[in-house]
């Protein structure tokens, strides 16, 4: 795991948008993972100006966002795919009917995880997955205590996350979904590349134990230590917990150039 603390969240966003770039680069049919949620944004709008300038194109890509509520029509604006496509997917070059979710419809539950995990098969695997982290220690909806080598699968939401949702609901957590769809711990650990982005003081408490503490399902995000190839970006509200954080900035400072992504 390596960890890289920035002087904010532009910083931090700018080093995340450096990894998708260099895969784009490197690969001629890249397959993205995505998140939804606040801590992704900063990190979607600087690849969406990258876009802009010419720097990167996501023509050739598949896009597999990470989860999605139960429960609410497939109009409604607070759906996770609404987010994404309002918030990246419209403003780049992603191809129509390149983006795949978890489909939560009362008529696709029984088979969803099963037909969403056979896709991400058959587009090869994912090579860069985009995670947040929630006050809990989640990573998609996986909630604690969630088995590190679970599949995609449905999950109950805890009055925590649904709380932390409820900015998007009116500020009504009531509003929130009580279930979603996401990727298991253990499909996420098949990425080849995991990049989990947090900033604000309000994360430093997950991000340490994530970290620096003990791998348990207690603290699903915790089980990025056991990738091969996970990079973590906080800004130093979200690092300032961190017993080894000038061991991490010596680190990263140091870091041959080849070695970067």
């Amino acid at each position: 795991m390596e960890i890289v603390i920035t002087g904010s969240a532009r910083e931090a966003a700018i080093i995340a948008a450096d990894a998708f770039e260099r895969l784009l680069w490197g690969t001629d049919r890249a397959v993205i993972g995505l998140a939804t949620g606040s801590s992704p944004l900063p990190t979607y709008h600087e690849l969406i100006e990258r876009h802009g300038n010419g720097r990167v194109s996501f023509a050739r890509t598949r896009v597999f966002l990470l989860d999605e509520y139960v429960g609410l029509g497939p109009e409604h604006p607070q759906l996770l795919r609404s987010f994404i496509e309002r918030e990246f997917i419209d403003q780049v070059d992603v191809p129509a009917n390149a983006l795949v979710v978890p489909q939560c419809g009362p008529a696709d539950l029984a088979s969803a995880a099963e037909t969403y995990e056979r896709r991400i098969a058959n587009a090869g695997g994912i090579d860069l997955q985009l995670l947040g982290i929630g006050r809990n220690g989640h990573i998609g909806f996986n909630e604690p205590p969630s088995s590190l080598v679970s599949r995609t699968r449905l999950k109950t939401l805890t009055t925590a996350t649904r709380q932390d949702n409820a900015r998007f609901f009116g500020n009504d957590p009531d509003m929130v979904p009580l279930h979603g769809i996401t990727q298991g711990i253990g499909t996420i650990l098949e990425a080849r590349h995991v990049v989990l982005v947090a900033t604000g003081e309000a994360k430093s408490e997950p991000i340490a134990k994530a970290v620096e503490g003990p791998v348990t399902a207690m603290m699903p995000a915790s089980a990025l230590q056991l990738h091969p190839h996970a990079t973590v970006i906080v800004d130093e509200a979200a690092g300032q917990q961190l017993r080894h954080a000038d061991y991490y900035r010596e680190i990263y400072r140091n870091k041959p150039v080849w070695q970067h992504f």
